[in-house]
């Protein structure tokens, strides 16, 4: 099976997306579409899926391929359950069987037995003949449930309405039952916008040991880095393709870059010299031959384009944040109920000045319901204090119905913007896709996602110390959020990130706060090393749960019995398990002796410190580095600590 794209063109209002674009895709290719926004990456998502019709060129495929698409945005109008609409998704049953008697007609009928033609057919009939098998079988029940609860459905969901679901839940399903469908191409465009980060996890995971070929759209670099094996760049209507996954594609663009910059830079210098001479001597009789030769050269020389332009040097920062008292939010027992559904509850937590902290967790577990408290717009239980002092810049999806419509992007933020910054305005402009004509726009004719990006430029500029930003990277392509990450780094106030993007959060929160469960559990340490624990915690939930298992088996055999098949589950078990475990102790040792090394350098830092205090002439900013030292002192004995905890329980 494969799909080929050829000699493809699209046009727009007289503007050409792509020109003469051609490649294949292969069975089992996991492809990365990129490209900055309006580059054509979701078009040609729906020319592969046949919504589109290109200007010229086609794409053709064998008969029996099956396509499954999911797009961005979609309209979903349904009345059942959510555990009937997925089952929706085995109705082909009768079409499969069809399929497969052709293509065991046409095997029949062939005798190239060693082409790569013949061992594809082989291929497509094993996966279809047990695509059946599991359909007929009672395992498509295990399946939709298996999905279902992967992408963050409870049990208890799946007998409600899909009418009571939310847009984004809603696209969950859909997912679900193109997923369940197993196509030969699935076709994604931002498939993780409305996923948190278990979903996202379990979603790649399905991707790569389950799914055929993938082609997919998406901004979230961990994502696409941990799914795919080939990149295609659309770039000034051409594309380029490599056979990478997107970091290592990344360092092959930027030498491409800087190798089409060289040659456009010569052919520029080449089209100087030779304009020069035109003009130098046109009105001259002895040189009029070369001067036609050179006239008709010129001609025929091909420009060069470089393409879109870097703006990743532009080094965007908050204004300095007005100090604010130690702790800008404490927390006792904090919770919050809707008549009989409990949320969380008991949520007790301190966020002490200049912490960058990450709230995490599955969707509909608090997380804005615990900023919303923050904020003020929603009663709670429990004792929230803020801080003295603290001004809260807070971003949201609903920030962007606030901006006044009649304004131009530019003068949306002129009037916010101060002092040196205001120079600066057309770049930042241009660094969040408002370049050019885009800044005259008036606000009211703006998408949505124009408009979430225009409100975060906003509080970008506001002299703030408390930043909480809601899901603030789901309209920003990854270039934009290194932008805007580094600039959260550089902020010397304190932060609050709501966010499922594993990249961006990693290397700028030093705490997580998991929300499930009616809990609010504080995490030292990184995302990573969030999502590390959890793995151990999971691992230790399924040795749980196997033990107990094989116990409730056991119970009705005979003692020798009841022995022996204990001592043979936890035998499977371990074997199973092995690897694994010891991978993890691995990197758990490895932690605690990293630890131990920055306590003793921290340590060691804070005794310099005193010494230079006591020596009775200190310079002047000398007690806030001590204050500072000491605050990375206490984190990294806590993270010692747990780093400690985890590798005595693997002992």
């Amino acid at each position: 099976m494969s799909i080929s794209i050829n000699s493809l063109k699209v046009e727009f209002s007289a503007k050409c997306l792509f020109d003469n674009v051609s490649y294949i895709i292969n069975r089992k290719d996991k492809i990365a579409l990129v490209g900055k926004n309006g580059a054509g990456k979701s078009t040609m998502l729906k020319i592969i899926a046949g919504i589109q019709k290109p200007t010229s060129g086609s794409v053709s495929a064998p008969h029996d391929t099956t396509i499954g698409y999911l797009p961005q945005h979609m309209t979903i109008s349904d009345t059942s359950t959510v555990i009937e609409e997925v089952r929706t998704a085995f109705g082909h049953i009768h079409e499969m069987h069809e399929r497969l008697n052709r293509l065991g007609e046409e095997l029949s009928s062939r005798s190239d037995y060693e082409s790569k033609e013949y061992q594809d057919l082989i291929e497509t009939m094993t996966t279809l003949s047990d695509r059946v098998a599991m359909e007929e079988s009672e395992n498509c029940e295990a399946e939709m449930e298996k999905t279902l609860l992967g992408l963050g459905f409870n049990r208890e969901d799946f007998d409600r309405p899909t009418a009571e679901f939310s847009g984004g839940w809603r696209m969950r399903i859909e997912l679900a039952k193109l997923l369940l469908t197993r196509p030969d191409v699935l076709l994604l465009d931002e498939p993780t916008n409305h996923l948190d980060i278990e979903s996202i996890q379990w979603l790649e995971n399905f991707l790569v040991t389950k799914a055929n070929a993938v082609v997919l759209v998406s901004h979230d670099r961990a994502f696409i880095d941990n799914v795919t094996n080939r990149t295609i760049e659309i770039s000034l209507g051409k594309i380029y393709d490599y056979s990478v996954n997107y970091s290592k594609y990344v360092v092959l663009r930027a030498e491409r870059l800087e190798q089409q910059m060289r040659a456009f830079q010569n052919q520029q210098k080449m089209i100087k010299d030779t304009e020069d001479f035109i003009e130098r001597f046109r009105y001259k009789a002895t040189k009029s031959v070369q001067v036609q030769s050179r006239i008709k050269q010129l001609a025929k020389i091909e420009r060069l384009e470089v393409d879109e332009v870097d703006t990743s040097h532009l080094n965007l920062k908050f204004p300095p944040a007005p100090r604010s008292g130690d702790y800008p939010i404490i927390a006792e027992n904090v919770g919050k109920a809707y008549g009989g559904h409990l949320v969380f509850d008991q949520a007790t937590f301190t966020i002490k000045r200049g912490e960058k902290v990450a709230f995490v967790g599955k969707n509909g577990e608090g997380k804005s319901t615990l900023v919303k408290c923050i904020m003020g717009e929603i009663p709670f239980t429990g004792m929230l204090k803020i801080g003295h002092n603290v001004k809260i810049g807070y971003f949201a999806q609903n920030q962007a119905q606030l901006l006044d419509g009649e304004l131009t992007v530019f003068d949306t933020i002129d009037r916010v913007a101060v002092g040196d910054i205001r120079t600066k305005i057309r770049d930042i402009l241009g660094a969040f896709m408002f370049g050019g004509e885009a800044s005259d726009k008036k606000v009211k004719v703006l998408s949505g996602g124009e408009k979430t990006r225009l409100a975060m430029i906003r509080l970008l500029l506001e002299p703030v110390n408390l930043l909480i930003l809601d899901e603030p990277t789901n309209h920003l392509d990854m270039k934009t959020k290194d932008i805007l990450k580094g600039a959260i780094k550089d902020f010397d106030g304190t932060v609050i990130v709501v966010s499922h993007d594993r990249e961006f959060l990693d290397g700028l929160v030093e705490k997580v706060y998991e929300f499930g469960g009616g809990h609010v559990k504080e995490c030292l340490g990184g995302i990573y090393e969030f999502l590390e624990k959890k793995k151990l915690a999971s691992l230790s939930e399924l040795e749980r749960s196997s033990s107990a298992v094989t116990s409730s088996k056991s119970e009705n055999k005979k003692a020798p019995d009841n022995k022996s098949a204990t001592a043979h589950a936890e035998r499977k078990l371990s074997y199973a398990e092995q690897r694994e475990r010891e991978k993890f102790v691995r990197k758990a040792r490895k932690k605690v002796e990293e630890a131990e090394a920055e306590v003793n350098r921290l340590e060691n830092e804070v005794t310099e410190i005193e010494s230079i205090i006591s020596s009775g002439n200190p310079p002047a900013d000398i007690y806030d580095r001590h204050a500072s030292v000491t605050r990375q002192l206490e984190n990294a004995m806590s993270l010692w600590e747990l780093a400690s905890i985890e590798y005595e329980g693997l002992e």
